[in-house]
C-alpha cells in the first residue's frame, strides 16, 4: 500500500511538472526601469531580450529547455531594484538576472544576488565599484558587460584635449548621483594630467531643474568645454540654459546623454554636444540587428542598453551550456571564465575574472548633429 502511494505521488508530481512546464524552461530575470525617466532604455532592453530569447528558443534552447524572460520594473530606484531582485530569486527562481542599468540600482541589489547565489549582469552600471570592493575584492555574483567610468572619463579627457584642442574646462555635475560625481572626478583627474585646467566645478542635486545660478558662476570665465556627466534630462536643460546665458563653449557628457530625449528637452541647444557612449547604431556589427529590431518593433532601439542586454543573455546562455547546469555557483564560475565569445557587439568577448569587467570593451564618441546622434570615432583598450 505504501509503495502504491509513493508511485501515485511521484506520478502526480511528474504530471504537475509537465503541466506547468516547470522542467521545460530556464528563467532569466530582467530587473529594469520600465517606467519613469529611464524607461526608454529599459523598454528597449526588454524588447531586445525577448527578441534574442525567441531566436535562441527557435534554435533549440539551452540544455533542451526554452529560455523564458521574467521582467519587473525597478523604476531606476535602488530600493525597488532590491525588491525586484528578491522577487526574481526567491519566487521566480531565475538562473541569472540581467539589467540593473544604473550603478546605484546595481550596487543596491548586489547583496541580494550574493546572498541568493544568483549571477546578475549589469548592462550599463559604469561605477568601478559595482563588481569589486574598494580594496579590489571581486563580488562572486556581480558582473557587467559595459566599460567602467575611469575609462570613460579618460576617453572624454583625451578627446577634449587632443581632438578638440581644449585646454580650459568647467564641470557641472549631480552631487546626488554616484555615476555623475565619480565620472566628473575621473574626467577632471585625466584632463589635469594631460595639462588641462578645470576653472570651475559646480554641483547640483538630483531633481533640480534650474541651473542658471551655477551656470552664472561659470559664465565669466573663458572656458573651451563645459563637461556635464549627467543624465539626458539634466543635460538638455543645462544646455538650453547655458546657451540662453551666452555660454558658447563646447558641451560634452557621458553615456547618460545617449537618449533622443536629450534633443527633445534641449532642442537646438543640444546641437554640437559630444558624449562618450558604449555602442552606436552606425556600428557595422549592429546593422543587421538594428534592422531586425526595427522590423519587429517598428522603431529604433535606444542604445546602448539593449545591445548590452543581448550580450549579457548570450554570455549567460553560453555559461549554462559550459556548466551543464543553472546552479548558481557553477554558473557564476562559468560566466567568470567566459573567453573569446561571439556576442552581439563583438566577435571576441572575454570576462576579466579578477574584476568581472569585460576585457577591451571599446568606447565611441557621438555628436549631436541636425537632431541626430552621429558617430565620430572609436576608442579601444578599456578595462
Amino acid at each position: 500500500m505504501l509503495k502504491k502511494s509513493i508511485i501515485v505521488i511521484l506520478f502526480v508530481m511528474l504530471f504537475c511538472s509537465l503541466a506547468f512546464g516547470e522542467e521545460e524552461v530556464i528563467k532569466i530575470g530582467a530587473n529594469m526601469s520600465l517606467t519613469g525617466p529611464s524607461s526608454m532604455w529599459g523598454i528597449s532592453s526588454l524588447n531586445a531580450l525577448k527578441m534574442a530569447a525567441e531566436k535562441i528558443n527557435q534554435e533549440g534552447g539551452v540544455l533542451g529547455k526554452k529560455i523564458e524572460i521574467v521582467a519587473y520594473d525597478n523604476r531606476a530606484f535602488p530600493p525597488e531594484a532590491v525588491i525586484v531582485n528578491k522577487r526574481l530569486i526567491d519566487r521566480d527562481n531565475v538562473a541569472a538576472i540581467i539589467g540593473l542599468a544604473q550603478s546605484g540600482t546595481f550596487i543596491a541589489a548586489r547583496t541580494t544576488a550574493e546572498e541568493g547565489k544568483t549571477p546578475q549582469i549589469g548592462t550599463t552600471p559604469t561605477n568601478p565599484f559595482a563588481t569589486v570592493t574598494e580594496d579590489g575584492k571581486v563580488f562572486k555574483y556581480a558582473f557587467r558587460v559595459c566599460f567602467i567610468d575611469p575609462f570613460q572619463g579618460k576617453i572624454a579627457a583625451n578627446f577634449i584635449y587632443k581632438e578638440l584642442g581644449a585646454r580650459v574646462a568647467a564641470i557641472v555635475y549631480d552631487v546626488g548621483s554616484d555615476y555623475s560625481a565619480w565620472l566628473a572626478q575621473y574626467f577632471m583627474d585625466n584632463f589635469k594630467a594631460l595639462g588641462g585646467k578645470i576653472i570651475k566645478k559646480e554641483a547640483f542635486r538630483t531633481g533640480e531643474l534650474d541651473f542658471r545660478a551655477i551656470l552664472g558662476k561659470i559664465k565669466p570665465f573663458p572656458i573651451d568645454v563645459l563637461y556635464i556627466p549627467t543624465m539626458q534630462k539634466e543635460a538638455g536643460l543645462i544646455a538650453k540654459q547655458a546657451r540662453a546665458l551666452g555660454i558658447t563653449a563646447t558641451i560634452m557628457g557621458g553615456d547618460g546623454l545617449a537618449s533622443p530625449d536629450l534633443m527633445v528637452i534641449g532642442g537646438e541647444a543640444t546641437e554640437g554636444i559630444y558624449f562618450t557612449n558604449i555602442a552606436d547604431l552606425a556600428d557595422p556589427a549592429l546593422i543587421d540587428w538594428v534592422e531586425e529590431y526595427r522590423k519587429v518593433y517598428k522603431k529604433d532601439p535606444v542604445l546602448p542598453n539593449p545591445v548590452m542586454a543581448v550580450d549579457a543573455l548570450y554570455i549567460v546562455v553560453d555559461a549554462i551550456k559550459r556548466a551543464g547546469t543553472t546552479d548558481g555557483p557553477a554558473l557564476a564560475e562559468a560566466i567568470e571564465n567566459t573567453k573569446d565569445l561571439k556576442v552581439l557587439t563583438t566577435d571576441s568577448f572575454s570576462m576579466d575574472p579578477l574584476t568581472h569587467n569585460p576585457l577591451d570593451r571599446p568606447a565611441v564618441i557621438n555628436l549631436v548633429k541636425d537632431g541626430k546622434f552621429i558617430f565620430v570615432m572609436s576608442y579601444k583598450g578599456g578595462k
